[in-house]
C-alpha cells in the first residue's frame, strides 16, 4: 500500500505541530509493516526546519531569510506544480493531504483520501483570523468529501461532529506521539545564554495562544520572585510590537526568546521550573508531551483537549483568570513535593502516546478506505 502526502503544510509552516506530525508519521508507517507500506511526500520548496532532520533532502529553501508580500501563496502555487502531476498520475492507494486546500479533488479520480482535522480554531474563534481567510470554507469542502477523517483528540472530534453535523462513525480519534520519543533525557546545563530560573512558554505566541494575557498575569510574580524569568522557545523572534509591549510593561529584561533545535529544546524544558500552556484552544498540544518527556512540570489551561492529553499529570488553571495562572506558577515554585509529583505523573502519562500506536491506527484507517 502506498500513501501519498502532499506539500501543503510544508509550504505554510516553518515549524509547528502539524508538519511535525506528518514527518513523524511517515517513517513509522514504514517501520510497523516491515516495508509493506510506502510513502511519498510531494513538493519541492519549503522553509520548514524539520525537513532536513527527517531526510527529505529533495526540498529546497525558498528565500528563507526574506519576507515579501505574497511569499506564502507563491510558495504554495509553485509546489502545486510539482504535486498535481503526481496526483493526476495516480500511482498511490490513498492520498493524505496535509492541510485543507481542495485543489487536488479534480485530479484525484476514484482514489480515496483521508483528512486529518487538527483543531476547530477557525470555526470557534473566527475573530482571530482575517475576514478573507479561506480555511473554514476549504475545510468544509474536504470534511464532506473525505472517505475518512482522523481527529487528533476526542475534544476535536466532539467539536467537529457538532459543527459539521457529521456521522461520528466517519471520524477516527488517533492521538499523536511524543516528539522526543526514544531519546535520552538531557541532564547537562544548556550551553546557550539563558536565565537560571524560568517558566517556559513554547511555540506560536499569536491570538488564541493567549501569550499577552499570560505575560500580564505573571508580571506581578517578578516582584515576588526577583530571580524568575520567562523563556519563550521557538515561535520566531520577538516582533517590534512584542518588544514594545515588554518595554511598556517594564519587564523587557525578564522575558527572552530563544530559537533552538530539538537538542537545545530538550535542555530548555529540562532546566525550566515549569512549562506553561495558557492557550484558549488546542486540538492536541504536542508541547505537553515534550515537557513530560523532559521531566518538566506542566501547567496547562483547563480548556479544549489539554486536560485530555495532560490527564492527572498537570496542574490546570483558567486561562482567562490572572490569579489562577499565578497560583499554578507559585505551586511549582514553592512546593518541591508537588513539582516532583508532576514529573513522575508526567512520565506515566507519556506512555499512552507513542508514534507506533499512531501509525498502527492510521494504517487501519487507510486499509478501511481502500476496502470501501
Amino acid at each position: 500500500m502506498k500513501i501519498l502526502f502532499d506539500h501543503q503544510i510544508f509550504a505554510i509552516q516553518e515549524f509547528g505541530g502539524i508538519s511535525r506530525y506528518f514527518l513523524e508519521l511517515m517513517p513509522w508507517l514504514k517501520k510497523i509493516d516491515g516495508g509493506h507500506i510506502t510513502t511519498e511526500l510531494t513538493g519541492r520548496y519549503s522553509n520548514n526546519v524539520y525537513l532536513d532532520d527527517f531526510g527529505f533532502i529533495q526540498y529546497r529553501n525558498f528565500f528563507r531569510k526574506q519576507n515579501f508580500p505574497g511569499k506564502g501563496p507563491l510558495l504554495n502555487q509553485i509546489n502545486k506544480l510539482y504535486s498535481i502531476p503526481i496526483i493526476r498520475k495516480g500511482g498511490f492507494d490513498v492520498l493524505h493531504p496535509t492541510y485543507y486546500d481542495p485543489y487536488f479533488l479534480r485530479f484525484l479520480g476514484k482514489k480515496p483520501f483521508v483528512l486529518t482535522i487538527y483543531d476547530m480554531i477557525h470555526e470557534l474563534y473566527p475573530q482571530f483570523f482575517p475576514r478573507y481567510d479561506s480555511v473554514r470554507k476549504n475545510k468544509s469542502i474536504l470534511v464532506n468529501k473525505a472517505d475518512a477523517i482522523i481527529a487528533i483528540s476526542e475534544n476535536t472530534k466532539k467539536d467537529l461532529v457538532r459543527i459539521y453535523k457529521l456521522d461520528p462513525e466517519k471520524v477516527h480519534v488517533i492521538y499523536l506521539g511524543n516528539p522526543f520519543q526514544d531519546r535520552e533525557p538531557i541532564h547537562k546545563r544548556i550551553e546557550i545564554p539563558i536565565p537560571d530560573k524560568y517558566i517556559l512558554f513554547v511555540g506560536n505566541r499569536s491570538n488564541y495562544k493567549n501569550y499577552y494575557f499570560f505575560i500580564k498575569a505573571v508580571r506581578p510574580l517578578f516582584a515576588e520572585y526577583p530571580d524568575l524569568s520567562v523563556v519563550c522557545a521557538g515561535g520566531g523572534k520577538f516582533s517590534r510590537e512584542e518588544y514594545a509591549f515588554l518595554k511598556e510593561s517594564g519587564i523587557q529584561g525578564k522575558v527572552v526568546q530563544i530559537t533552538s533545535n530539538d537538542e537545545a529544546l530538550q535542555r530548555i524544558y529540562h532546566d525550566a521550573q515549569s512549562f506553561i500552556f495558557p492557550s484558549l484552544y488546542e486540538g492536541f498540544g504536542l508541547p505537553v508531551l515534550e515537557a513530560f518527556s523532559c521531566h518538566c512540570p506542566a501547567l496547562l489551561s483547563n480548556r479544549s483537549s489539554l486536560p485530555e492529553v495532560g490527564g492527572n499529570a498537570a496542574l490546570y488553571f483558567d486561562p482567562n483568570d490572572g490569579e489562577s495562572i499565578r497560583s499554578a506558577v507559585r505551586c511549582v515554585l514553592d512546593n518541591e513535593e508537588s513539582r516532583e509529583r508532576l514529573i513522575e505523573e508526567g512520565l506515566r502519562q507519556l506512555k499512552k502516546f507513542r508514534w507506533e500506536k499512531t501509525a498502527e491506527e492510521t494504517r487501519s484507517v487507510y486499509q478501511t478506505v481502500c476496502r470501501q
